[in-house]
């Protein structure tokens, strides 16, 4: 009997034969849950188990040990995919379920531990491995040469979004329609979160994301024809008007399993092969899934059990206020960081460049403990799982590991955040002013921030300029003590 979790619901995970789905409600009480989050892993869990018919097994309980021992005290021989978190592969060795290899990923464990075995640490960058994926696979490569001359067209896929837009003027996303095992999950949830037996973050809204094989496809199918092509462009771009922008929104059946990464480059690869989308488009998001997502799985297990709470290089220890925790933007002024989010309260879910450059951005120059921040971004987003957040966090966001994921500190100042978005028009503070009533707190927290963790990494080459500027600031003892007491944000 192969026991399936709620992240191996796709094809790709069922090699026929007797499956397993437990739907463990002791699982959404160990951390909060975003309501869209808690919704869609019971809703897929249970659309699965309607495809699958007589030929799973469905069992709810509390903790899934309630449902395992006793199989096996039955004689019942149990396997499964090797799951995708410390945890649950400690609780699969302690029992002795038997597993066959990871599945759901462009590259094998295997693939990296070969290229990994000869690096030391601070040299393991994701260009190089994503070169070394390209290289090998022959994915967008003609030849021995990448298509176009160049593997990475990051250089040129940093539009501003269109003067005086609204919106990218494309289509709305692929949305799914509701059923009755939908209506079942809300009514479900509702009464568990009303009873105290579990803690629901954000709010409830109409489900946005796939649930089932089926939606999965549609929504790879809808992107590739409406939104591929800008991309690319604007992948770097945010609008108040248009949360999606060009982005796919397909991290969410790719982590469910309802997708498989490669099925997703194929589709795109196939439609710059037919002229339906530009170079530079399709190499992004080939990027951010054989790239990015890849190598932020590998990472999870490359850099240990322990990474994610055992790193913070900057020593930042504040803890994480409850504007984050309420995700409604109430007592937020910067319009940027009231919208953002807002919209994560709304529907667990922002693009990459928001999470970068405004969450993250703001977390960092704030001081916010890390490991708290990454247990936010894990129970607040759709896609939030505990192998994809840490060196996204920890690492990329943070600088919590001192430059093992990433070269230099992720912050920037409001005039970035200006120059990427509409958020500032209307905003309360100016992004070009960094002492007064109206000044940014994100450009002076840029210069307090830089202040701050100078000791830390004034060594870093890539630092030099920024600390070069930050020593002509005339007022910077006075931009410190304002970020210092800074209440209203």
């Amino acid at each position: 009997m192969r026991w399936l979790m709620a992240d191996q619901l796709g094809p790709h995970f069922d090699d026929g034969g007797e499956i397993l789905l437990i739907e463990a409600k002791g699982v959404l009480a160990r951390r909060p849950y975003h309501w869209a989050k808690a919704h869609l892993i019971l809703s897929a869990l249970r659309h699965r188990h309607a495809e699958l018919g007589s030929r799973a097994s469905y069992v709810t309980a509390e903790h899934y040990r309630d449902v395992l021992i006793p199989l096996q005290a039955q004689g019942i021989q149990l396997e499964m995919v090797n799951p995708t978190s410390w945890g649950s592969r400690a609780l699969v060795a302690e029992l002795g379920i038997s597993t066959v290899p990871s599945r759901g990923f462009v590259s094998s464990e295997e693939f990296f531990g070969n290229w990994v075995a000869d690096k030391k640490p601070g040299t393991l960058k994701l260009e190089n491995f994503y070169r070394h994926w390209r290289d090998s696979t022959g994915i967008l490569m003609e030849g021995p040469q990448p298509a176009g001359g160049q593997y990475n067209y990051d250089h040129d896929n940093r539009q501003p979004p269109p003067k005086g837009a609204m919106n990218l003027g494309l289509p709305a996303p692929w949305a799914p329609v509701e059923d009755e095992i939908d209506a079942q999950v809300r009514a479900d949830l509702t009464a568990w979160s009303e009873a105290g037996e579990i803690t629901l973050l954000g709010r409830d809204g109409p489900r946005r994301f796939a649930a089932t094989r089926s939606e999965a496809l549609e929504a790879l199918a809808e992107f590739v024809e409406t939104r591929l092509m800008d991309f690319g462009p604007f992948e770097d771009a945010s609008l108040q008007g248009d949360d999606v922008m060009a982005h796919s929104m397909l991290s969410v059946p790719m982590n469910l399993g309802l997708l498989h990464p490669q099925e997703v480059i194929d589709a795109c690869v196939a439609a710059y092969e037919r002229g339906d989308a530009p170079l530079g488009s399709v190499e992004a998001i080939v990027r951010q899934i054989a790239g990015w997502r890849d190598w932020v799985w590998h990472l999870y297990w490359h850099l240990g059990e322990d990474y994610a709470e055992s790193n913070n290089f900057l020593e930042a220890n504040v803890d994480l206020p409850d504007q984050f925790w309420k995700l409604d933007g109430e007592g937020v002024d910067a319009a940027c960081l009231k919208h953002v989010l807002t919209a994560v309260g709304d529907s667990g879910y922002a693009h990459h460049i928001q999470r970068l450059m405004i969450l993250g951005n703001w977390s960092l120059q704030r001081g916010y403990n890390p490991q708290q921040l990454n247990n936010w971004f894990i129970d607040a987003f759709v896609d939030g799982t505990p192998w994809v957040m840490p060196a996204n966090v920890i690492g990329m966001s943070q600088h919590a590991d001192g430059g093992l994921v990433a070269t230099k500190p992720y912050s920037s100042g409001g005039a970035y955040i200006n120059s990427m978005s509409d958020f500032c028009k209307g905003c309360p503070f100016n992004p070009k002013i960094r002492l007064g009533e109206d000044a940014c707190p994100f450009t002076a927290g840029y210069w307090a921030f830089l202040n701050r963790v100078e000791p830390k990494i004034r060594t870093n080459h890539r630092m030099a300029q920024p600390y070069a500027g930050m020593r002509k600031l005339v007022d910077l003892v006075a931009v410190v003590e304002q970020e210092r007491s800074r209440v209203n944000w």
